[in-house]
């Protein structure tokens, strides 16, 4: 039974399916004629060869299994774990911040992480200049501090939880100093940090994820599970690497296709605990 947001008592939607679907079709030319831009083909090009049918019979048996089993969760931080909009309207104080505005300073924060290397504090604090008019040293402040701002309810329990089940590691548009904040907060440490300050690149650039692959050898593929609220960060280059993506939706997100999508990050590790 689904319940009014569109989940099962298991915490699974319905996307979850529809997702798995498209990406076998993106992957496997079996599937070529399942995509939904086909769906007017006339009979005769919709028969499947019998070698075909093989294909889809031993996919759909695939599907029928379970969840592949995490090997390694990483997380996009801010926005995910952190809820970065309450961080920032907190730390403004008397100042308004509107939900436009919100979404202006990330895209603004976008367009800056593409030129050179600059830290993640810095181009806080630019944004913040840019958009809203901060005077420099109160926006200079705000960056600085944005390690301290505060977790979604469900962060910390989930986290310590999905610990038991794989390592988890923060891929993170941040600094290191945010690293420490942020982890002295939440009680322990994670597994990993990799951050843009050590790879002297933001998501979505890949490198983020080979610097991760690397420092927790753990290959891509779908025993890497990448959580995240943001699919223009984050799920658009997890698909490239074939990484199972998981959406997760806070207030402020960005959403996308992903394998699964959950509301929060307790019922992500109801999830993985089941597969």
């Amino acid at each position: 039974m689904l319940d009014e947001r569109g989940h099962d008592r298991g915490g699974i939607v319905v996307e979850d399916v529809l997702a798995a679907i498209r990406f076998a079709a993106e992957t496997n030319p079996p599937f070529d004629l399942l995509r939904p831009e086909r769906s007017g083909a006339g009979r005769a090009e919709l028969h499947l060869s019998h070698r075909r049918s093989r294909s889809v019979a031993k996919w759909h048996s695939q599907c029928q299994i379970s969840v592949v089993r995490p090997r390694l969760f990483t997380f996009d931080v801010f926005g995910t774990i952190v809820d970065w909009r309450a961080g920032l309207r907190e730390a403004l104080g008397s100042q308004p911040l509107s939900d436009a505005d919100f979404d202006r300073l990330i895209d603004v924060q976008g367009e800056l992480e593409q030129g050179p290397f600059r830290r993640y504090a810095e181009l806080v604090a630019e944004s913040l200049a840019r958009v809203l008019s901060v005077p420099r040293a109160e926006a200079d402040r705000i960056g600085a501090g944005a390690g301290n701002w505060p977790f979604f309810p469900d962060s910390a329990a989930a986290l310590r939880k999905l610990a038991r089940i794989a390592p988890c590691a923060a891929t993170t548009n941040s600094d290191r100093a945010h690293s420490e904040d942020v982890q002295r907060a939440l009680g322990h440490r994670l597994d990993g940090w990799i951050c843009a300050e050590d790879v002297r690149a933001y998501k979505p650039d890949r490198r983020i994820w080979e610097v991760a692959a690397e420092r927790m050898r753990v290959p891509f593929g779908r025993e890497w599970w990448h959580v995240s609220a943001y699919a223009d960060y984050d799920l658009r280059t997890a698909a490239e690497l074939g990484l199972t993506r998981v959406f997760v939706e806070r207030p402020h997100s960005r959403p996308g296709a992903a394998e699964h999508s959950v509301p929060d990050l307790a019922a992500l590790a109801d999830l993985a605990e089941k597969s």
